[in-house]
């Protein structure tokens, strides 16, 4: 989304280029969870069809990604009922009969589903095969990658595709006032926050801060990793 937007290509051509975007660096992948029950009797994406899904807010990034998945899976809008309901208030959706499926963009465990999996008998669809080919192979931020058996209370794990979660500014923000933020996010103290924190935060990691960045650094991030050696 941030790529398309400073490039005005993709979902946003037709916009002004957003050229004042810029990068502070890259944190952790974010995995796509497409969530039913059990008993849905969806177990791919083109089970989709003829069902009630949530694919979250339009203009969102997991509306984005939701709708790419379905596309690369030969579901078209046309062909479901669709939903837009953030991740709590799908969950709620799903347990009450309201929907059959919705998708999550969102670093494991996210808190809504590990209390959907408490309350009810949650299902991670697959997003493998064909479809997850399509989509790694067509987009460039897209990766295969898998959620564990375990991430969820009772719930089978599932391989799926995932996303870079990256931190971004304005150009127009202050060099020492940038470079500074950077410098801060790696030092020590926050290295041990990181580690003890949300289960994704030990993969938050200086060696890969550069990881699938497609929008320019701000100078003041650049500064720090140049001093850290990561650029030359």
């Amino acid at each position: 989304m941030a790529y398309w937007a400073y490039t005005g290509t993709g979902t946003m051509e037709g916009s002004a280029p957003a050229t004042d975007l810029r990068t502070i660096g890259a944190l952790f992948e974010e995995h796509i969870h497409l969530v039913t029950l059990t008993d849905s009797g969806i177990n791919s994406v083109a089970d989709l069809a003829g069902k009630r899904v949530s694919l979250d807010e339009p203009g969102s990034g997991t509306y984005v990604d939701a709708n790419l998945i379905l596309e690369a899976g030969g579901v078209s809008q046309d062909s479901i009922t669709v939903e837009a309901l953030k991740g709590g208030a799908a969950s709620e959706a799903l347990r009450n009969g309201q929907i059959d499926a919705f998708f999550v963009v969102a670093g494991y465990p996210t808190g809504s589903l590990v209390e959907l999996a408490s309350a009810a008998d949650m299902k991670i669809v697959p997003i493998d095969g064909a479809t997850a080919e399509a989509l790694t192979s067509e987009y460039g931020f897209f990766a295969a990658s898998d959620i564990p058996e375990g991430t969820y209370e009772g719930v089978a794990g599932a391989p799926t595709i995932s996303v870079g979660a990256q931190w971004y500014t304005f150009a127009s923000q202050d060099e020492e006032l940038i470079y500074n933020i950077t410098k801060a996010l790696w030092n020590a103290e926050s290295r041990k926050l990181l580690d003890v924190g949300h289960a994704k935060g030990r993969t938050i990691t200086l060696e890969t801060a550069l990881n699938g960045v497609g929008v320019p650094l701000h100078p003041g991030a650049e500064r720090f990793y140049r001093e850290m050696g990561l650029i030359e």
